[in-house]
């Protein structure tokens, strides 16, 4: 079920349980469905205020309590029209997009889509294989490249990511390519010295390239639920993270974690990844995803 048939399920199961008011049970009852939906803190802010508002007469119908919910969700996500336009600078150089995030996030994956969706736009790109620390994940990135023929820039196995960034700009600029993708290393949020690496990276990047990283986008995996908000405060702590790419949504019931990170970070949700294929990174749409969420 929606969340929506949820909470009726529980709390709205005739006409006329409104117009008497919601009792402590109802209200613990929704309370337990939001936090269910991996809401998280932002399922007792919701319950509190609805329990408020009802008792002031301000939600008397079922449609009532729906229509506020909506535009309470919406309020956490709210995105500019244009999310899913990447930012590649003043045209003066290749645009710099980093991506980072923990182990498994779909961040290899994330670029090859990235740069698909670059590629039908007209734009040329390269990759940056900055995670220097695992073999496979430079393999993996090169068989993307292969595929979508781009060039891939890597760098020797345990060596520096940030030169392999820097390399990756300069071959870019050499070649007048426009965006350079660098994939990064899956650090563990609680390796300081691992985050610090990645402060390095995004120092080095800005001195090759004024004005650099254009877009540093963390991707975060839907359905880790709260330890993915955990994750993203210490990353948009460490970095100037300009947007959340929530990857793996699809079959997942727990649709609520891409409002908790967004309301708790701060942060505009970019893009969400909802199937397999090379096309199914999608642009973030507010309005449409609260309305999946809410779904009878």
């Amino acid at each position: 079920m929606g969340l929506w048939a949820r909470i009726k399920s529980v709390a709205l199961t005739d006409v006329s349980v409104l117009v008497r008011g919601l009792d402590r049970a109802a209200l613990d009852a929704i309370e337990r469905v939001l936090t269910e939906a991996d809401l998280g803190p932002a399922a007792w802010e919701i319950s509190q205020e609805l329990e408020a508002r009802q008792r002031r007469g301000e939600l008397k119908r079922e449609a009532d309590v729906r229509a506020w919910l909506e535009q309470r969700l919406l309020a956490y996500v709210a995105v500019p029209a244009d999310a899913g336009e990447l930012n590649l600078g003043d045209g003066t150089g290749p645009g710099v997009i980093l991506l980072a995030g923990v182990n498994g996030a779909g961040k290899t994956t994330v670029a090859a889509r990235l740069a698909r969706r670059l590629q039908q736009a007209g734009r040329s790109v390269l990759f940056a294989a900055a995670d220097t620390y695992r073999a496979a994940a430079g393999e993996q990135l090169a068989v993307w490249a292969e595929r979508l023929g781009v060039p891939c820039v890597s760098g020797t196995p345990g060596g520096d990511p940030s030169a392999v960034a820097f390399d990756a700009i300069d071959a870019a600029t050499t070649r007048n390519i426009e965006a350079v993708i660098v994939d990064t290393a899956g650090r563990l949020h609680t390796q300081d010295n691992l985050m610090d690496e990645l402060k390095k990276l995004t120092r080095v990047v800005s001195r090759r390239r004024p004005g650099a990283p254009h877009e540093t986008l963390l991707v975060i995996d839907g359905t880790t639920g709260q330890n993915a908000v955990q994750q993203g405060r210490v990353f948009s702590a460490a970095l100037p993270v300009t947007g959340l790419v929530i990857t793996k949504l699809d079959g997942t019931a727990k649709g609520g974690a891409v409002l908790a990170m967004a309301r708790e970070l701060r942060l505009p949700v970019r893009f969400i990844g909802v199937g397999e294929g090379l096309d199914d990174l999608k642009p973030f749409d507010g309005p449409r995803f609260v309305d999946r969420l809410l779904a009878d």
